[in-house]
C-alpha cells in the first residue's frame, strides 16, 4: 500500500541514447481485485498481466506455454528475444516488488482449472488462453480440429468452473472482431435491433468467421450468451481489433521483460509483419487488391481495455459485448503509414501485390462501431498520431533476427487438407 511511486528502467541493449527511460505509474486503483489472466505468457496476456499488476490488482497468469512450442514446431520465433516466463515474473519481482503467480497447466483439463481458482479465488479471470491464428487453423484437418477443441472445451471448462466455484467472478472473454466477417451494413456491438413483420427485437448481432478460428470465437461467444443468460454470470465479450506494437511501459521496463513481436506469416499481425519487412528493406507483401479493412489498436490501449472491462462488470445475467479497437485501416492504408514512418526514419520502403492466400472480399463496405469503451474512459494512442515509428524503430533494432523464409505467405485457404502440415500457396 501506500503512495503511487514509480519503477525505473534498466538499461536495454542497442537503445538510442537519448530514449528517455519510461517510467511505470505504482498505484493502488486495483486493490482487492484478484484477477486470474489465463494466455498470461502470451502477446496480449503478458503486457495486460503487468499493467494490472502495476495498479495493485493481485495477479495470477495461467498458461500451458503452448504458443512457445508452436513456434518450436513450426521452426518460427519471435522477432524480440523474449525470457521465460519464469524469469519473466521473477524480474518483475525484483523491479518493483510485485508478486505474480504462475499456474503452467491447460485449462482443457478441468482438475487443474479448478484447483487453481479454488487456491487463488479469483474476483475476475481475464480469457485469452485460445490458439489465436487463423492461418494456423487454416493449415490442416489436425489444427482445425485442434484449434476448435482447444478453444470451445477451455471456455467450457471456465464458465463450469465460475458457475460451481467462483460465481461472483467476472469473466473478461478475448473474442475478435473477425467474429462479424465484412457485412455490406454497420457492425454493431454485440447487438443488432431488428425490425421484421412487424415485430422488434434485439438479437445477437449475425456473425460470419472466415476461418476455423474465427468460427471457434463465435461458437464462444454464443456459449457466454447462453450461460451468462441460464446461470446468471458476469460475462464481457471484448471483440478486438487486431493489436500491433511491443512495448507498454511495463515490459520496456527491463530486457526481460519484453514482450514478443510476430513477424511469420501464422502468428504476425499484418501490420507487424509489414514493419518488420520495412526495416528488413523487403518490399511490403499486399495481399490481393488491399482493400480488405479492419479495425486496429495499440498494444498499449489493449492493456487499458481490459482494465476497463474488469472495473466495469455488467449486470448478472447480461453479456456485455465491446467492440476493442480504436482505428480502422485498409491493407493499402496500412502499406501507406508504414511507408511514411520507414521515410521518416530513413528507409526506402517498397510495396508489391501478392495473390491472396485467403478467401475474402478484398473490397468491401466496412464501419463498425466502437463507442462504449471510450464512453468508459479509454482514450486512445493513434497510429494516425505517427506513433508507429517507435515500433518500426524497434524492429530496426532486432532486424538481424530475421528470418527472410517466415515472411512469405504460407497458408493458402483453399488447399488445407488431410495431409498434416502447412496447406502451401502455390508460388
Amino acid at each position: 500500500g501506500g503512495s503511487p511511486r514509480r519503477a525505473g528502467r534498466a538499461g536495454r541493449a542497442g537503445a538510442a541514447v537519448s530514449e528517455a527511460p519510461p517510467a511505470v505509474e505504482m498505484s493502488n486503483e486495483g486493490a482487492g481485485k484478484r484477477v486470474i489472466i489465463i494466455g498470461g505468457d502470451g502477446y496480449c496476456g503478458w503486457a495486460s498481466a503487468l499493467h494490472l499488476s502495476a495498479r495493485g490488482y493481485e495477479v495470477a497468469i495461467m498458461d500451458n506455454l503452448c504458443r512457445r512450442l508452436m513456434d518450436e514446431q513450426l521452426g518460427f520465433d519471435t522477432l524480440t528475444p523474449i525470457s521465460s516466463v519464469h524469469k519473466r515474473v521473477a524480474k518483475w519481482k525484483e523491479l518493483t516488488g510485485k508478486d505474480i503467480k504462475l499456474y503452467i497447466g491447460d485449462i482443457c483439463e478441468f482438475d487443474f482449472l479448478a484447483e487453481a481458482i479454488k487456491e487463488f479465488e479469483p474476483t475476475a479471470m481475464v480469457h485469452f488462453g485460445e490458439q489465436r491464428s487463423a492461418p494456423y487453423s487454416m493449415m490442416d484437418r489436425n489444427k482445425a480440429v485442434f484449434t476448435q477443441m482447444n478453444n470451445i472445451t477451455g471456455t467450457i471448462n471456465v464458465l463450469y468452473a465460475i458457475k460451481e466455484l467462483a460465481p461472483e467472478c467476472h469473466l473478461v472473454k478475448l473474442g475478435t472482431m473477425g467474429e462479424y466477417g465484412t457485412p455490406n451494413i454497420d457492425i454493431e456491438e454485440g447487438y443488432l435491433e431488428v425490425e421484421h413483420n412487424g415485430r422488434k427485437d434485439t438479437l445477437p448481432y449475425p456473425k460470419q468467421g472466415n476461418s476455423w478460428y474465427h468460427l471457434s470465437k463465435i461458437h464462444d461467444s454464443t456459449n457466454m450468451f447462453f450461460t451468462t443468460k441460464t446461470w446468471g454470470l458476469t460475462v464481457t465479450d471484448l471483440n478486438q481489433g487486431v493489436v500491433y506494437g511491443v512495448d507498454t511501459p511495463e515490459t520496456a521496463l527491463d530486457e526481460a521483460l519484453i514482450n514478443r513481436m510476430d513477424y511469420d506469416s501464422i502468428f504476425g499481425t499484418a501490420l507487424n509483419r509489414f514493419i518488420i519487412q520495412g526495416a528488413v528493406g523487403y518490399p511490403l507483401t499486399v495481399y490481393g487488391k488491399g482493400g480488405q479493412t479492419r479495425g486496429f489498436l495499440d498494444i498499449r490501449d489493449t492493456v487499458k481495455c481490459i482494465q476497463i472491462a474488469i472495473d466495469n462488470p455488467g449486470p448478472q445475467g447480461e453479456m456485455l459485448v465491446f467492440n476493442q479497437f480504436t482505428e480502422q485501416f485498409s491493407v493499402n492504408e496500412l502499406a501507406r503509414l508504414v511507408t511514411e514512418s520507414g521515410q521518416r526514419l530513413g528507409l526506402d520502403v517498397e510495396t508489391k501485390s501478392v495473390a491472396n492466400p485467403r478467401v475474402e472480399k478484398e473490397e468491401h463496405y466496412y464501419n463498425a462501431k466502437h463507442t462504449k469503451l471510450a464512453d468508459l474512459g479509454l482514450q486512445p494512442n493513434l497510429m494516425s498520431d505517427g506513433k508507429l515509428d517507435a515500433v518500426m524503430a524497434m524492429a530496426l533494432r532486432y532486424k538481424d533476427r530475421v528470418d527472410m523464409e517466415l515472411i512469405l505467405p504460407a497458408t493458402d485457404w483453399r488447399t488445407s487438407g488431410i495431409k498434416q502440415g502447412v496447406s502451401k500457396v502455390s508460388a
